[in-house]
């Protein structure tokens, strides 16, 4: 039996600015997008009928949700939809990051499962099909299909490449068990909208990154999520207090933070020194990488090692 697996990777905004509000009431953003190895995992195959399978250790909020409403089967029986034909497969979904948590996680589940879709029915991945679907299932969507380092602006859709990421880039993931749903962030909002900051320059070394990010660049919904959950603002100073943190920010809408490393030990020491400190917190050492859209066709169910 073919089965298709297909990455899901964490979607980190670098730096997220708010530019204004359209009159339906959608932000218009600027940000830097990147992706860390720290992932879900989808994996699809046909069958006779349509079925999602959950699985991982932060699967249960969703087995408790009506599955119709999971964006991974609106990805499919929309797609199956508008390509003519029947959502005949089953999906495994190995739900390994956390919801609601701002690094994209159910938009990268979606990205995914339709990556691996265009593999498995042979249709491509700019398809119009594929592309009109995307920016409707999610404003993440369509940078997650990428899954590569991008800017992305309007309300999420209008992307362009990036500069790539330095090599030994790493990152530690930092979530407190807090869900932080984007529209209450972005309603939390206030004070005057931002300008584009785009970066002209490509980056020598992690240690420039930083440096560039920091000037002048921050995310525009942090002071927001921090007032309805104050606990981000004790993830942010907990990464700022381990050894070999260059620069700590909030991705997206939260609450999820990360820390970015001077180097691959500094970021495994951190990620330990705050597991142990803090083990009610999900954290995730992981590096980051400007192409995580692999997927693979083979036989078994053997468990792909990264591109």
């Amino acid at each position: 039996m073919t089965v298709i697996r297909a990455y899901a990777a964490a979607k980190l905004n670098l730096y997220l600015h708010v530019l204004g509000r359209r009159e339906d009431g959608y932000h218009l953003l600027d940000s830097l997008v990147a992706f860390a190895s720290a992932h879900d995992l989808v994996e699809v195959e046909n069958t006779p009928y349509f079925s999602l399978q959950l699985h991982g250790p932060n699967s249960l909020p969703l087995l408790l949700e009506d599955t119709d409403s999971n964006l991974v089967t609106k990805a499919v029986k929309r797609l199956a939809d508008s390509l003519g034909r029947k959502p005949e497969v089953t999906v495994k979904l190995t739900k390994n990051l956390p919801l609601a948590s701002g690094i994209g996680g159910g938009s990268a589940d979606a990205a995914a499962t339709l990556r691996a879709l265009c593999a498995l029915w042979e249709v491509p991945i700019d398809h119009p099909a594929v592309t009109d679907l995307a920016a409707k299932l999610g404003a993440d969507v369509p940078v997650c299909v990428g899954s590569r380092t991008a800017y992305f602006g309007g309300t999420g859709t209008e992307l362009s490449p990036a500069p790539d990421l330095p090599e030994d880039c790493w990152v530690v993931l930092v979530n407190p068990g807090v869900s932080m749903p984007t529209p209450a962030v972005f309603e939390a909002r206030n004070g005057p909208f931002s300008d584009a900051a785009r970066l002209t320059t490509s980056f020598a070394d992690v240690r420039a990154l930083a440096t560039l990010l920091k000037e002048g660049r921050r995310n525009d919904l942090a002071p927001a999520a921090e007032r309805l959950s104050p606990v981000i603002t004790q993830v942010l100073a907990a990464l700022d207090s381990t050894t070999g943190c260059l620069l700590s920010r909030m991705s997206g809408s939260g609450a999820t933070c990360f820390g970015l490393y001077v180097d691959f030990d500094h970021a495994v020491a951190a990620a330990e020194l705050l597991s142990g400190v803090r083990p009610g917190w999900w954290v995730q050492p992981a590096a980051l990488l400007n192409d995580l859209s692999g997927l693979e066709v083979e036989e078994g169910t053997t468990l792909l090692d990264w591109p």
